[in-house]
C-alpha cells in the first residue's frame, strides 16, 4: 500500500513547491500584494495552459493598458500606410476632410503628405469638418485636464497635434502668440481658460517646454492650413461625396511605436477615428468602431468574465478589464505580428519608453505596455525567461495609496522572480 502511495506525494511535493505555486501563495500572503488590489495573469503559450491565476477574473481599471486594445483595433482595420484625408474635385473647387489621422503638422511626428498635395492644387481649397459631429473629449474624461498635455481634444482633422507648444516665451503654431497674454502674477506654467483660446503665461517665461491642448475648430484648422500653405483655405459643411478620393501617407507601424513608446493619448484615440475612416467613407464614428470591435472579441462571455471599453487611450476610470482578458488580447495581438516587429513597437524594460525606468539588469526580457493614473499601476505584455521561453503576463495593481513608483518596483520583482524561477 505505501509503495502505491509514495509516487503520488512525491508528484504532490514537486507541483506543490513549483516556481508558479510559490509565487501563487506569495501573492495571496505577502503584505506587498494584499495591502491593495492586486491581480495577476501568467500564460504559457507553448504549452496552452495558464501558470499563475490571482485575481485573474476580476476588473481592474486599466488606465494606459487600454492601448493595447487601441493598437488591436489598428491592427485589424489599418493597412501599412495611414489614411490622411479625403478630397473631390467641383468645379473650380478642392474639397477635402480628414480621416482622423494625427500626424498634420505633429510637433513630434510630423507627415508632410497632405501640406505637399494641398499646397501643389490649382483648385480653391475648402475644408469640411461634418463627417465628425461627436464630442471632444471621451467618456468618463477629467473635466479639468483640458489644460494637460495628455488631453488634447478629440477631432476629425488634428493639426499640431492639437497642442500649442510654449518654450521660453515662444508659442508653436506662432497664430497663438497674439492670444497669449504675459502676467507678473501668473504661474511658470502655461494656462488656457477652459471654453476658448486665450492663454496666460508668467512675464518670466518658462524654459521648459509645455504644451497646452487648444480649442478645437474648423475655422482654426483652415487658418492654421492657410497659414502654413500661404493661401486661402475656407470652410464648408458639405458631407463626404460618394466619390471622393482617398490619401494614404506614413507608416502605421511609426505611429503605433510612438503610441505605445511614450503612451501617447492622442494618437491611441485617432486609431479608433482612422479605423472607422477604414470602415466608412461617409462618417467618423470611433465609439461605433470601440463597440465592434469588442463585440467581434466576444469578451463579454469569454478569455475572463466583464468587459467595459469606453475610449482608445485609458484616460477613462470607466474601462474595466481583467488580467485573463489582457493575457487573451496578447496572445491575440502575438498571432498576428511577428514577435521581433512586437517586441520593437513594445517598450523594453530597463531600456526604452515608458519602461526605460523598470528595473532589468542585463538583456531586456520584459517587451510590455505599462499604465498608470493615481492609485493605477498595470502592466501587460511578454516575458522571456532565462530558459528562454515565452510568457504571456498582465500584473495590475488598484486601489493603492502609495506612490506609482513603488508599485512600478513590486512588478519588477515579481517579474524578475518569474523570469529567473520559472
Amino acid at each position: 500500500m505505501m509503495k502505491a502511495v509514495l509516487p503520488f506525494l512525491l508528484v504532490f511535493v514537486v507541483v506543490g513547491c513549483s516556481p508558479a505555486r510559490r509565487i501563487a501563495r506569495e501573492l495571496r500572503t505577502k503584505p506587498i500584494y494584499t495591502d491593495h488590489f492586486t491581480g495577476v495573469a501568467v500564460y504559457d503559450p507553448a504549452q496552452g495552459r495558464a501558470l499563475i491565476q490571482h485575481n485573474a477574473d476580476k476588473p481592474f481599471t486599466p488606465a494606459s493598458n487600454t492601448k493595447l486594445f487601441s493598437f488591436y483595433a489598428g491592427l485589424l482595420s489599418l493597412r501599412d500606410s495611414l489614411p490622411i484625408l479625403r478630397y473631390a474635385i467641383r468645379n473650380d473647387s478642392l474639397i477635402f476632410w480628414g480621416t482622423g489621422n494625427p500626424l498634420l503638422l505633429h510637433p513630434d511626428l510630423p507627415d508632410t503628405t497632405a501640406l505637399a498635395f494641398l499646397r501643389n492644387r490649382p483648385e480653391r481649397l475648402f475644408y469640411s469638418s461634418v463627417n465628425y459631429e461627436g464630442p471632444r473629449f471621451g467618456a468618463g474624461w477629467a473635466w479639468d485636464d483640458y489644460n494637460d498635455d495628455y488631453s488634447p481634444e478629440l477631432a476629425p482633422m488634428p493639426i499640431y497635434g492639437n497642442v500649442v507648444r510654449f518654450i521660453n516665451g515662444t508659442a508653436r503654431p506662432h497664430r497663438f502668440i497674439d492670444s497669449t497674454q504675459v502676467s507678473s502674477t501668473a504661474a511658470k506654467s502655461v494656462h488656457r481658460a477652459e471654453f476658448n483660446n486665450q492663454f496666460v503665461r508668467s512675464l518670466e517665461g518658462n524654459t521648459n517646454r509645455q504644451d497646452v491642448p487648444f480649442r478645437w475648430s474648423a475655422v482654426l484648422v483652415a487658418q492654421l492650413l492657410a497659414d502654413t500653405l500661404h493661401r486661402p483655405v475656407g470652410v464648408i459643411r458639405l458631407p463626404v461625396t460618394a466619390d471622393a478620393w482617398l490619401i494614404r501617407g506614413s507608416s502605421t507601424d511609426s505611429l503605433y511605436k510612438r503610441m505605445l513608446y511614450v503612451s501617447d493619448n492622442q494618437f491611441a484615440e485617432q486609431v479608433l477615428f482612422m479605423a472607422s475612416a477604414e470602415q466608412h467613407s461617409a462618417q467618423l464614428n470611433p465609439t461605433v468602431e470601440l463597440r465592434r470591435m469588442t463585440d467581434s472579441l466576444h469578451y463579454s462571455t469569454t478569455a475572463g468574465g466583464p468587459v467595459k471599453w469606453v475610449d482608445g487611450s485609458g484616460l477613462s476610470r470607466y474601462n474595466l478589464f481583467t488580467p485573463n482578458v489582457l493575457v487573451d488580447l496578447l496572445g491575440r495581438i502575438y498571432t498576428k505580428v511577428p514577435q521581433q516587429r512586437l517586441f520593437a513597437l513594445l517598450p523594453a524594460a530597463g531600456q526604452s519608453g515608458t519602461l526605460r525606468s523598470l528595473s532589468a539588469n542585463g538583456k531586456p526580457y520584459i517587451f510590455a505596455k505599462s499604465g498608470s493614473m493615481t492609485g493605477v499601476y498595470n502592466l501587460s505584455g511578454y516575458l522571456l525567461t532565462r530558459r528562454n521561453k515565452l510568457f504571456y503576463f498582465s500584473i495590475m495593481h488598484n486601489n493603492f495609496t502609495q506612490p506609482v513608483s513603488e508599485m512600478r518596483r513590486r512588478t519588477a520583482e515579481l517579474l524578475k522572480a518569474i523570469h529567473e524561477r520559472m
